[in-house]
């Protein structure tokens, strides 16, 4: 390992153990937040598509815009973070994101609930990079370390499952705006606590913002994620082939252009560290494989099988539960135990998830359900604690909000590649199987044609015999793409296992 991957950590206020604890209460806020957010927005899809009669791409882009904001931005706040104090940066981004969530809430239309999510990506950049770096400087010492990270993790896996229940309750009550008003209260004890129990924490020799290789990162971001969306819906062509060869391009600058810096937007010479470049590639995969099967899932359960929103909230509930248990047992576990063993174990349960989906299809009842992202959870669940202490392990101290960042920027660009792989294919399944009745009108048979929600929303408005076999074909032509849309979450996971067990293998 280089020496400039041993640097200490710069230094901050010496904390008492009890005020670091709490500052981990502090720093889960906004974890929880976005889990919150992530998980509550997949429930309130159908209701969005009653409410606002989106297409089927503007029902992909409510969801990805957010996290391809956050893939774009994360790099740049991170090291926005590194220069003007992480803990700042947090409290800024904080204020924005509790602001622009109101005004979400209220958005008359699916092009201004898009723009409100572009915006909140923006000021959720400023969120989750500063969280695990100032955890670094929190916690010194690595088993206390390790300890807090899994915790820190777990959030994840707590928000998404209270998003679930507290999002039902409130789509069983309220209009779908209601989803976003859940960040005004974690945000506003956060903008509190925040100053008076988290130090604060910079790069002690901080240089320039570079505006170039920001525009070339988010250069890099929009035009591939946008082209493989188009080209899962249309085919292969100039107008989907070309904007990922631009991305790719801007992707190859941004990279010829970090090692000419004096002070780089990211330091390329972490990822010639297997266990920092593996941890990222394990993080990427099996997000995918998890925010991909959130999609499809949480639509089956309530437009298939009939749940409400609470109940399918609570239905994801004991797969969630065993993400946060899995997080914490593997602490103890990969104190004795290889990372290229523990990471590709677990996710050869969560791949043991996938296909019993692939194999069941739509046969699957809620229980069923319930037991497969069970088995998602705990695989998944082990290997991000694991990929994410390897990854706060092995950065220089003194970058680590762009360090971090790179870790989340994984995380949200596999959001993004989760529900436009999988959701795309899922889609496209959908257009080529559904059978609409003749009396539907123009504008009833394109929203009946382009996602499931539509097709309930049309199918309230038609007389029972009519809408039962809208219905009934509706939810067979989404039932007939679950299987294949499975069996590529089967191979993204076991592509994360592989991953793992080749590059992770002299980390410890």
């Amino acid at each position: 390992m280089s020496s400039d991957l041993r640097q200490t950590v710069p230094a901050v206020p010496d904390l008492s153990p009890r005020r670091r604890w709490w500052a981990l209460v502090v720093l889960m806020l906004p974890v929880l937040l976005v889990s919150i957010d992530n998980t509550v927005l997949g429930l309130a899809l159908p209701a969005i598509s009653e409410a606002l009669r989106p297409t089927g791409v503007q029902l992909l882009w409510v969801i990805d815009i957010y996290p391809l904001m956050l893939a774009g931005l994360l790099v740049a706040m991170g090291s926005l973070g590194d220069r003007i104090g992480r803990r700042r940066l947090l409290l800024i981004g904080s204020a924005g994101f509790g602001t622009v969530s109101v005004v979400a809430a209220f958005a008359p239309s699916i092009e201004w609930l898009i723009i409100d999510r572009a915006v909140l990506g923006v000021f959720g950049a400023m969120l989750m990079p500063p969280t695990l770096s100032l955890l670094r400087s929190v916690f010194t010492e690595r088993d206390q370390r390790r300890l807090a990270i899994a915790i820190w993790a777990s959030g994840f896996a707590a928000g998404s499952a209270l998003g679930p229940v507290v999002g039902g309750v409130l789509l069983e009550h309220f209009a779908w705006g209601s989803v976003f008003l859940l960040a005004v209260p974690l945000l506003l004890p956060l903008l509190v606590l925040g100053p008076l129990l988290v130090p604060e924490s910079r790069d002690p020799n901080p240089g320039r913002i570079d505006l170039p290789s920001i525009l070339l990162s988010l250069a890099t971001m929009f035009p591939v994620v946008y082209g493989i969306k188009v080209l899962a819906e249309h085919g292969p062509s100039l107008a989907t082939i070309g904007p990922i060869l631009l991305g790719l391009v801007a992707g190859i600058q941004f990279v010829r252009r970090q090692p000419r810096l004096a002070q780089p937007m990211i330091d390329l010479a972490l990822f010639r560290t297997g266990a920092f470049s593996g941890a990222i590639g394990v993080n990427l995969l099996s997000v995918v494989a998890l925010v991909g099967g959130l999609f499809f899932l949480s639509q089956y359960l309530q437009l298939v099988l009939g749940l409400s929103p609470l109940a399918a909230g609570l239905v994801l509930v004991p797969g969630l539960t065993a993400m946060i248990a899995a997080g914490l047992v593997i602490v103890p576990i990969s104190r004795r135990v290889r990372p290229s063993i523990v990471v590709p174990a677990g996710l050869l349960i969560s791949a043991g998830g996938y296909l019993v989906i692939a194999l069941g299809g739509a046969t699957l009842d809620a229980v069923g359900v319930a037991l497969v992202f069970a088995l998602l959870g705990i695989g998944i669940g082990a290997a991000e604690t694991v990929s994410n202490e390897l990854v706060v392990a092995t950065a220089p101290a003194d970058k680590m909000g762009a360090a971090s960042a790179v870790g989340e920027t994984a995380y949200e660009l596999g959001a993004v590649l989760g529900t436009t792989i999988l959701g795309t294919i899922l889609t496209a399944a959908y257009r080529g199987s559904v059978v609409l009745p003749e009396a539907l009108s123009a504008a009833q048979r394109s929203a009946a044609a382009e996602t499931l929600g539509g097709a309930v929303a049309v199918a309230g408005a038609l007389p029972a015999g009519q809408a039962g076999l809208l219905l009934a074909s509706a939810r067979d032509a989404f039932g007939t793409g679950i299987g294949p849309t499975a069996w590529i979450g089967v191979g993204l996971v076991l592509a994360a296992a592989v991953v793992a067990l080749l590059t992770l293998r002299t980390a410890r």
